[in-house]
């Protein structure tokens, strides 16, 4: 007679209590909005017309491919979110959603948008777009983001390839413009992170994760965050000074160029507890608007464009 050890049978098999705004969570909805925004900029610079059904077909697959990128990172950070109270009430760390559903829904939304955008727009997009979540995931989430204080700078890249993936899904190219935008990305990643790694620098030291002030010290990373500042100053002035923009994109540029430097320069000279609390906090805040506002520019100077002949010729 065999003996039924009922420790060694689940007969309660977990019901997942997840709901839709669960999985919503899990897509990151806050960076998947700028992931859209600058999509759409580079698509609407990328010269030649598009097919509005193939620019919300590409739009929607890039948005996805960003939403599967967020779900695999949560899955694979499960542990670290618990760790930082930043991150303590995502799906996973609460218990809603398990790793294994994450990884299954992420890895499921990656493959059909790739798949989607190049059969339906073309392979040069859709390559583009799969080695951004490929990037992310495994370079940044995998590899970087645990083992190197420079996560940010390298990873940064995978945050920046929206654009190029957009002018990609328009002419089947690359080109200047927008690995003009990448940089522009590129170097707002460092001062936007290291800002919020100085006001969370415990909760990073909490989960174990390398960040430049946890590593260098704070001294160093104002130092970084004022440098970086400086660089993307020049490159964002880049478009109008080569010529690919007018003097209004150029002058909103240094305006808002202008601001990022005050409030990092503000960084890096405060550094008592409370007032570089509240400098650090005013540059991510302020970090956001600035890229925001640089490519809503773009976009109106675009728009402008397109639309000028039609009003000169009314």
């Amino acid at each position: 007679m065999s003996v039924l050890d009922h420790n060694a049978i689940d007969i309660n098999p977990r019901i997942s209590e997840a709901e839709v705004g669960d999985y919503i969570a899990l897509l990151k909805p806050r960076v998947m909005s700028l992931v859209i925004f600058t999509a759409l900029v580079g698509m609407a610079m990328a010269p030649g017309h598009f097919h509005w059904v193939l620019a919300i077909t590409s739009l929607l697959c890039i948005a996805v491919g960003a939403g599967a990128s967020g779900a695999l990172n949560m899955a694979l950070e499960g542990d670290i979110d618990a760790k930082m109270s930043r991150t303590a009430n995502r799906p996973i760390p609460r218990g809603r959603i398990t790793r294994p559903e994450a990884m299954a829904f992420g890895t499921t939304l990656a493959f059909f948008s790739v798949m989607t955008l190049g059969i339906l727009v073309n392979w040069i997009a859709g390559a583009l777009l799969a080695f951004t979540i490929f990037f992310y995931v495994v370079i940044y989430t995998m590899w970087l983001k645990r083992w190197t204080a420079q996560n940010i700078v390298i990873g940064g890249a995978a945050g920046a390839l929206p654009p190029v993936v957009a002018w990609a899904a328009v002419t089947g190219t690359v080109d200047v413009e927008p690995l003009l935008l990448f940089a522009i990305i590129f170097f707002w990643t460092p001062p936007h992170f290291w800002a919020l790694a100085l006001f969370r620098s415990d909760d990073y030291a909490r989960a174990g994760i390398p960040m430049l002030p946890n590593v260098a010290g704070p001294d160093a990373t104002r130092l970084q965050i004022l440098l970086y500042t400086i660089v993307l100053i020049a490159v964002a002035a880049a478009p109008w000074a080569l010529g690919y923009f007018d003097a209004v994109y150029g002058v909103v540029s240094l305006i808002l160029g202008a601001g990022m430097l005050v409030l990092a320069i503000n960084v890096y000279v405060r550094r008592e507890r409370s007032q570089s609390l509240r400098a650090t906090r005013k540059l991510f805040a302020f970090s956001i608007l600035y890229l925001f506002a640089l490519f809503a520019t773009l976009l109106a100077e675009v728009v402008f464009r397109a639309l000028a002949p039609m009003v000169g010729g009314a």
